[in-house]
């Protein structure tokens, strides 16, 4: 690893050996900055291991530690009458989420989060554990006591915002589990039409402004449903009703003259969208109608010297958030020695299988 790292005295093109130590540096110990965002570990934890996969370094880790950590943070239900009393039975964001009272055996309590069950679900998947041995059953019953009369979704049983977010969180979930118990699909495709905003993106919620990261979640999640189609001519001609000409154009328009994405319109291009706007037209069959060379260029000022990706090209230091995002994006425009991904579920292609 350090003979890697040491060829590349200062990052020109793509630094790949330099990512994946920043990434196993990640996965090993959080640096104290993050102790702020404690609850949500599992979260951090899947930026860092999916960011190894996409670098084909899963072996500078112990897989086997990984899965068996994430989990011990489902928490489940202690008897079959438990299911009817409104409670969501996932994963926890950290031991951290809600201290139990001594009573309690559970480490995690019960500050179950469907974000934590994503990621635990999606990490579980790229370190080749087989999910459908955990405890699916509980896991779907009570999440459909997050969903809203609206379709949309709380994170949490004990309240919270519904948002786009959740919605596509519980989509992937049922997906990877291969059990679409867990939510009424046709009341969620009802909500996400109407996040639609004038100018063919998705706001979070109805009404609000369109952004690039809620219009990922509302296509992803149509995607997953089986509501839009992988192919630019289908999805023209039948669209889930929603105004996919008027998205196509809202997207293509997020490719700045630098050749990065923004999220919104007047903002400046930041490393994350590239992946936010440039899955979307992924998943719409359009991707091919991006300028990939500016783009790539504008994500190689991006990477630090120290490995990783800052949020804009005057960033010295990496964050993990960003780095991720930046590993997402290489990995949908192709780049050598990246490993493809399935951009609908946030994973490596070959964990799809």
């Amino acid at each position: 690893m350090g003979d890697h790292a040491a060829e590349e005295d200062r990052p020109a093109g793509f630094a790949r050996w330099r990512h994946a130590a920043y990434m196993q540096a990640m996965a090993s110990e959080l640096p104290g900055s993050y102790a702020t965002q404690e609850v949500m570990h599992l979260t951090l934890a899947y930026f860092a291991v999916a960011g190894l996969s996409f670098l084909r370094a899963l072996d500078w880790v112990n897989t086997d530690e990984i899965a068996k950590w994430i989990l011990s943070f489902q928490v489940h239900p202690e008897a079959n009458d438990d299911l009817d009393n409104g409670q969501f039975y996932g994963f926890c964001g950290s031991r951290t989420t809600q201290y139990p009272p001594n009573s309690v055996k559970d480490p995690c309590h019960n500050g179950s989060h469907l974000a934590s069950t994503y990621s635990a679900l999606a990490v579980l998947k790229i370190v080749g554990y087989d999910i459908l041995n955990i405890d699916s059953k509980s896991l779907l019953l009570s999440m459909r006591n997050l969903q809203q009369p609206d379709g949309s979704f709380m994170p949490t049983h004990i309240g919270a915002e519904t948002d786009l977010r959740f919605v596509y969180c519980a989509a992937a979930i049922c997906t990877m589990l291969k059990d679409w118990s867990g939510m009424d699909k046709d009341k969620a495709k009802e909500h996400i039409i109407n996040c639609q905003s004038y100018d063919g993106g998705f706001g979070m919620v109805p009404g609000s402004e369109s952004h690039g990261g809620g219009t990922f979640c509302a296509v992803a999640a149509l995607y997953l449903m089986g509501f839009i189609q992988p192919d630019l001519a289908s999805n023209l001609q039948e669209s889930a009703s929603i105004d996919f000409q008027l998205l196509l154009e809202w997207c293509l328009q997020r490719q700045a003259a630098d050749g990065g994405f923004q999220g919104r319109r007047n903002k400046p291009s930041d490393t994350c969208y590239a992946f936010w706007v440039g899955g979307v037209l992924k998943l719409m069959g359009a991707y091919h109608l991006i300028d990939r060379t500016a783009l790539r260029e504008f994500l190689l000022t991006c990477q630090t010297d120290f490995g990783g990706f800052g949020k804009f090209p005057e960033n010295a230091f990496p964050d993990i958030y960003h780095s991720y995002y930046g590993l997402a994006a290489f990995s949908l425009l192709g780049e050598e020695g990246v490993e493809p991904m399935c951009a609908e579920l946030g994973i490596i292609a070959a964990a799809v299988l």
